[in-house]
């Protein structure tokens, strides 16, 4: 007897669903603008602004929503966030460059990751806010500013190495931000450059979602906001960071009876659900199994606006209020910088099928006009099925159908590497795909689309291309054609984001 097929079907909302319905636009631009394509949805992310608004209007805050632009390089998305009332935040020269060209203005950007000297001479130029990562880049930029002649620049300590009071809550080390325990040195710092820099606020890093850090971080950093002002520091903005999250899956209860049975699967007791035995971290020794599942969570039911909302309304750990009337009893501001969350059903990824052979054990292999860089749902850990899209004029089929039934593939890369798999784990279909028909992957504008695309055996990148509606039809734009001249801003959406 075959083992059922195992879905891990994406979650759509209505506007990406209804695009990737559009087969023969699909088709169509594909065609023209080669394999493989990403699209973008410009108005998804004003959208996305809005429920993050909402939730500061429910807790009575004030403060600047930035995108993380690291997530995707689209100039499209930019741009609609700058006709927003949203920030930016950038993390080398070129993003700088970028968003200051797509008409974000300079007191609406955050200038954060590791600097150079050119990155702090145009953010200091600029007049842009700077996030300081160490002494050390503040002493580099205090001299910058005196040898200039400039104003005084806006800056944000980012602090790490946060201690919980009492039992211990464990967290990964960052190598970024200066450790709380080097705190004294940095304020004094502060106070000997108050001649090149305004002290604004304070940051924090986590490379966690876990609520429970969050609360201690933010915490602490009203706290040390605290000592700021009794050393007559004058900051005014709480900056939380990003790691919101997406729920990328529509059904949790697939992602609970995937990671079941591929816990199976490495244990022997079921067929291998991966290319080799892959075990996603997971392996067996003695009958017993060991190691950590090193995806990410694809369901997660409380996610993006609504993560924010659950920390705001989570107690401080000491002083035991909610953590977002800790900020307004103080009168601070809160930033946050959402990258995944804000680009949150924002594109699709289409790749056209070039060839579907077998392996010698059977195992059908579907080979991609794309490769494992273009969408990076195994770098990431990102477990979603593919849409498939069948070219014009092929048969309709899906699953369960009696003409065709679901089929499980693996599918690969266009890269001469016996490593570039766009998946590892068997993906089950409506049927087999056969060359010409294109799978859409869906809602990869957060990191997956982009961010470690390059240019190996030089294939080309993909081509971005901007989707909206306009009467009652979808359009489209070049990414870098895309300019938001006629469109709707954020703020004159719901608070749920609808329009």
């Amino acid at each position: 007897m075959r083992p059922l097929p195992l879905y891990l079907e994406p979650r759509l909302e209505a506007p990406l669903r209804s695009l990737l319905e559009e087969r023969d636009l699909l088709h169509t631009l594909t065609d023209a603008l080669g394999s493989p394509l990403n699209l973008l949805l410009p108005e998804q992310i004003a959208h996305n602004l809005a429920r993050f608004q909402a939730v500061y209007r429910k807790h009575h805050l004030t403060g600047r929503i930035h995108f993380a632009h690291k997530a995707n390089r689209s100039s499209a998305l930019v741009r609609r966030l700058a006709a927003t009332d949203a920030g930016v935040d950038v993390a080398s020269l070129a993003e700088l460059q970028h968003a200051l060209g797509a008409g974000c203005l300079p007191e609406r950007i955050m200038a954060t990751g590791p600097k150079n000297r050119e990155y702090l001479w145009l953010a200091a130029r600029t007049g842009v806010t700077v996030h300081l990562d160490s002494r050390a880049e503040l002493d580099d930029l205090a001299e910058l500013v005196r040898k200039q002649a400039l104003p005084r620049v806006r800056v944000m300590p980012r602090l790490s190495g946060f201690l919980a009071p009492g039992v211990t809550v464990l967290t990964r080390p960052s190598r970024f931000g200066t450790d709380v325990a080097e705190l004294d040195e940095l304020l004094d710092a502060l106070e000997r450059h108050r001649d090149a820099v305004e002290t604004t606020g304070v940051a924090y890093h986590l490379d966690t979602t876990g609520l429970a850090e969050k609360a201690v971080a933010l915490e602490s950093c009203v706290t040390v906001m605290n000592e700021c002002r009794r050393r007559g520091l004058r900051p005014r903005t709480v900056d939380i960071g990003g790691g919101f999250g997406v729920d990328y899956l529509a059904d949790g209860a697939q992602w609970e009876r995937y990671t079941t049975e591929l816990t199976d699967a490495v244990l022997g007791k079921r067929p291998p659900l991966t290319w080799q035995g892959h075990g996603y971290g997971l392996r067996a020794e003695s009958g017993r199994l060991r190691g950590a599942l090193g995806l990410y969570p694809a369901h997660r039911p409380v996610a993006a606006a609504a993560y924010l909302d659950e920390l705001l309304s989570s107690p401080a750990p000491t002083l035991g209020r909610p953590l977002g009337t800790l900020l307004l009893e103080n009168l601070y501001d809160l930033a946050v910088e959402p990258g995944r969350a804000l680009a949150d059903q924002c594109g699709a990824t289409l790749a056209r099928v070039l060839e579907v052979r077998r392996t010698a054990a059977g195992e059908p292999l579907v080979r991609l006009e794309m490769n494992a860089r273009d969408v990076g749902l195994e770098e990431h850990g990102v477990l979603m099925d593919p849409l498939l899209v069948p070219r014009p004029g092929a048969p309709e089929r899906t699953a369960g159908a009696p003409d065709g039934d679901p089929v499980g593939v693996y599918l690969i890369g266009n890269l001469c590497l016996e490593t570039d798999l766009i998946t590892r784990r068997t993906v089950f279909l409506p049927r087999l795909p056969a060359p010409g028909d294109l799978l859409a992957f869906a809602n990869t504008a957060g990191y997956l689309m982009d961010f470690s695309a390059g240019r190996a055996l030089r294939q080309p990148v993909a081509r971005k291309v901007a989707a909206y509606r306009q009467d009652g039809a979808w359009r489209w734009r070049l990414d870098e054609q895309y300019w938001p001249v006629d469109v709707t801003t954020a703020e004159e959406h719901r608070g749920d984001g609808q329009p």
